[in-house]
């Protein structure tokens, strides 16, 4: 058991080396399974509220606790670094000739930033902890990508509570922080979990453009714009076209509409997230033209490349579509011959509903 003067002195060391590597909120939970988090998943994986994401079921073994992925970890150091946006998110729902891209893919990729500075802080915890006499021990680092119920467990450390929008949300940086963790053999002490402070407040709930909350802190991602324009294969439903509106990746409505976020300051954002200005406000004219290598030329370096050019074109068309700019009908329909038979449907689509404006 690590504890006393050891683990006071590692663990103030631990935040200090964590905040230069530009983390601002750590936290500790335990390692081991808790009934109540597996539960929940469970129930929802079974009501199929996941969607096309197989592996949060493939998984589940892995996913429902740490030492289910990692048998040896005794304790979980969950970590947040800030992202919050520059501009109002909300800001070009007025203007629906500009594509909306979602806070956190307009600046560096989080999956390597986050990641880099993972591993480097746990080499240094690594190596700091045999200084301070405590032998070999054992570290993972994971972040967005690994079977880890990492919202879950950021509240069990302390870093917030998850919200009615199942987003964490922190008194601090409100809603806008990527979170990793690292998995260590060390048993450091927890933390107390922060209160949920929600209290009666539904702001999340109403400002959903597809309605994707059935109840307060139940997410149906089949609904969620964030996972029909990232995560889904295949035509959008019809049911959802028109709400998308210009959201063309990802959508930060319920979490933009939160009071918490009135504390989250921007001098507290790592450098790597502001936004590029190509992406800030791009014009959806010049995003529908894209070919494949134009395409991930643009998204270098961006969370968006993930998605590949058809699935991005396919939302840009959606998004054309609910323009009401009959400008942009030659660029839809040059489409409507695309190789790709869902970027060729969607562009379908957005014909008809260009070529019926009065």
């Amino acid at each position: 058991m690590v504890n006393g003067e050891v683990t006071s002195a590692l663990w103030a060391e631990f935040l200090a080396e964590a905040a230069q590597a530009g983390f601002v909120a750590v936290g500790v939970a335990p390692a081991g399974e808790d009934e109540a988090r597996t539960a929940h998943l469970r129930e929802w994986l079974d009501a199929e509220m996941h969607g096309q994401m197989g592996w949060m079921a493939d998984r589940f073994a892995h996913r429902h606790s740490p030492q289910g992925l990692w048998p040896e970890a005794h304790s979980v150091i969950c970590l947040g670094m800030s992202y919050a946006p520059v501009a109002d998110p909300l800001a070009l729902e007025a203007h629906p000739e500009v594509a909306r891209i979602s806070s956190y893919a307009q600046g560096a990729d989080y999956h390597d930033v986050v990641k880099k500075a993972l591993k480097a802080l746990a080499r240094w915890l690594v190596g700091e902890a045999a200084n301070h006499g405590l032998g070999e021990i054992g570290v993972k680092v994971f972040t967005d990508t690994a079977p880890v119920m990492e919202k879950p467990l950021a509240a069990a450390a302390g870093l917030g509570w998850q919200g009615k929008h199942t987003n964490l949300v922190s008194r601090e940086h409100g809603s806008w922080l990527f979170l990793g963790e690292i998995y260590t053999t060390l048993e450091l002490p927890v933390v107390t979990p922060e209160p949920d402070h929600c209290g009666s407040c539904n702001a999340c709930q109403q400002a959903c453009p597809t309605q994707a909350f059935p109840a307060p802190y139940r997410l149906d991602a089949r609904r969620c714009i964030s996972y029909l324009t990232i995560e889904h294969k295949g035509p959008i439903p019809d049911q959802f076209r028109e709400a998308i509106g210009n959201r063309i990746y990802g959508c930060d409505d319920c979490l933009a509409v939160c009071p918490w976020n009135k504390f989250a300051q921007v001098a507290h954002a790592h450098r790597k997230f502001l936004p590029r200005a190509e992406l800030a406000a791009p014009e959806l004219a010049d995003l529908l033209t894209l070919d494949d290598a134009q395409f991930r030329a643009l998204f270098s370096g961006s969370p968006i490349k993930r998605i590949g050019r058809d699935r991005f074109v396919r939302n840009c068309l959606i998004a054309a579509g609910n323009s009401g700019r009959a400008a942009l009908l030659p660029l839809v329909e040059s489409l409507r011959a695309d190789p790709d038979p869902v970027v060729a449907e969607a562009a379908d689509w957005a014909s008809r509903r260009l070529t019926a404006i009065p």
